[in-house]
């Protein structure tokens, strides 16, 4: 069978570690003389994340390895997503409505949704996850500031990254176990095998940009 992307994480023994940095293009200039500062902001916003399983047996590590080669390096995409951040803290956990895309042509730091719960008191809490698309379109964003929703069900989101390609109006917004695209950050895949054969396996990715 070919090998489609994106791929989806092996299950085989879990993640131990996790880092995810949020990185923005960011320009500054600074006078040696006075220490005065010039910021301006550009459009580059990306996930980036560093993965490490713990120590395992062969059967195991295969998976993992089998997945990472799998990637052909820069070249493959997978869904990733923080496995902390799963579950919504807010009421959309046990909640959720049927949150969509509220209106066409959305790009930015912020996303009117409809559908949610309503009259819901932290709906979403600052630092819950939400997905746009799926599969290749997937896209991973942090939510800014807690959500409280009116009677009608309908709010405002701000998020992070900032939405690059505007979704469809009435387009699914995934509140749950939220994924994101990434690709592995350079084209070297290596793993460790100690004496006792116990494997150690790790990982860097960067979100896939598209």
């Amino acid at each position: 069978m070919a090998i489609s992307y994106p791929l989806t994480l092996p299950t085989a023994s879990g993640i131990a570690t996790v880092t995810f940095r949020a990185t923005n293009v960011t320009g500054i200039s600074m006078s040696p003389f006075t220490f005065k500062q010039q910021v301006g902001s550009h459009a580059g916003q990306r996930w980036e994340a560093e993965v490490s399983m713990p120590p395992m047996s062969r059967a195991d590590a295969e998976e993992w390895i089998s997945f990472l080669v799998s990637l052909r390096g820069q070249l493959g995409t997978f869904t990733l997503g923080d496995p902390s951040g799963a579950t919504a803290r807010g009421r959309a956990s046990s909640a959720p409505g049927t949150p969509l895309v509220n209106g066409a042509s959305q790009t930015g730091g912020s996303l009117a949704i409809d559908g949610c719960t309503a009259s819901a008191t932290g709906y979403l809490k600052a630092g819950d996850y939400i997905q746009l698309g799926s599969g290749s379109s997937a896209t991973l964003h942090k939510v800014l500031q807690d959500v409280n929703t009116p009677s009608g069900g309908d709010v405002t989101v701000d998020i992070w990254p900032h939405i690059r390609t505007a979704p469809a109006d009435n387009s699914t917004v995934v509140v749950s176990n939220a994924k994101g695209l990434f690709r592995l950050s350079q084209n070297q895949t290596s793993w460790s095998i100690s004496e006792a054969t116990i494997f150690g396996v790790t990982f860097a990715a960067v979100e896939a940009v598209i």
